[in-house]
């Protein structure tokens, strides 16, 4: 696994936490718990979290055991999770279990526990990188539609902000109201710490950010009417930075039940995919045409709602 530190020359690279404090949770160094902020606050229902301080707790439990192994040499390649109950803003903690360590991989499981209730879990698979074949294999041409926002709209930055969205009528901006469509969207997102005060490293940006992909994929002209139930990542290799986009490349629905892929890349190119199940939940639309989002998390009503 890359460490923070291991990456000098990236321009956004975490080696510090993010100044402005902000986390999804705090650790209470007493029980070793984690305590939500209100950054993590789902739209979904009151009281409940969203995927991304989820998935983020879990992505970080997972890295501070293969380091606690000593495997600096792993590299987090696959990453699943299993979203099965709403988590809320209560305390929780993160129990690992290494299920299988060998020299050139290590498998991981988390589970995400509120008293004594698992509410989600995930499984890492870690692997150690080595030189490529001689053979040719086929790979696919380049995408030049992974385009990260302009520099001068969007700077290199270690701070978080609110995401850029790309929708083909309105191209890139951090107004929501404008994406509220039917096109095809593009995410572009620096995220906060996972636990306030802790650097955010690359493998937790990419791994929290990835439940963004039921947004690229499940947004539509009504707003978000699916919530997604899992998260499948695969990397072949780790961010530059903490900076992360995803884009909407496919998405399939039947029966209430949808499967929404999307590109992840950074601003030296794709590292790799994700894909999210979706159920409809149409009694609980996220409405992004009625909401405004500040860089500190706070939202509010839009002028327009």
């Amino acid at each position: 696994m890359t460490a923070a530190s291991d990456f000098p020359d990236s321009p956004d690279s975490p080696d510090s936490p993010d100044s402005s404090g902000l986390g999804y949770y705090r650790l209470d160094p007493g029980t070793g718990e984690l305590l939500a902020t209100d950054l993590a606050a789902s739209m979904w229902g009151e009281n409940h979290l969203h995927g991304v301080a989820v998935s983020g707790a879990l992505a970080r439990a997972l890295e501070q055991r293969v380091a606690e192994l000593g495997r600096a040499d792993l590299r987090p390649a696959r990453y699943t999770v299993d979203l099965f109950r709403p988590a809320t803003m209560d305390p929780c903690v993160v129990r690992t279990e290494v299920v299988r360590e060998g020299n050139r991989l290590c498998l991981v499981d988390a589970t995400y526990l509120q008293g004594d209730v698992a509410v989600a879990r995930a499984s890492g698979l870690f692997l150690r990188a080595t030189g490529s074949t001689a053979g040719e294999t086929w790979a696919p041409g380049p995408e030049s539609d992974l385009v990260p926002p302009p520099l001068d709209l969007a700077p290199v930055t270690t701070e978080a902000h609110v995401p850029f969205i790309h929708s083909e009528a309105a191209g890139w901006s951090q107004d929501f109201t404008q994406h509220q469509n039917a096109g095809r969207k593009q995410y572009w997102s620096t995220g906060p710490s996972i636990v306030a005060g802790e650097a955010l490293t690359p493998f937790q940006a990419v791994a929290s950010i990835a439940d963004g992909a039921s947004l690229v994929t499940n947004w539509g002209s009504n707003g978000v009417e699916h919530i997604n139930t899992d998260i499948t990542l695969v990397l072949a290799r780790e961010p530059d930075g903490v900076s992360i986009g995803l884009a909407a490349t496919d998405r399939r629905e039947d029966g209430g039940i949808a499967v929404g892929t999307a590109a992840v890349f950074d601003r030296t190119g794709r590292l790799g995919t994700v894909v999210v199940s979706a159920l409809a939940n149409a009694k609980r639309v996220v409405d992004f045409a009625r909401v405004e989002y500040a860089d500190d998390g706070t939202r509010r009503a839009s002028p327009g709602a």
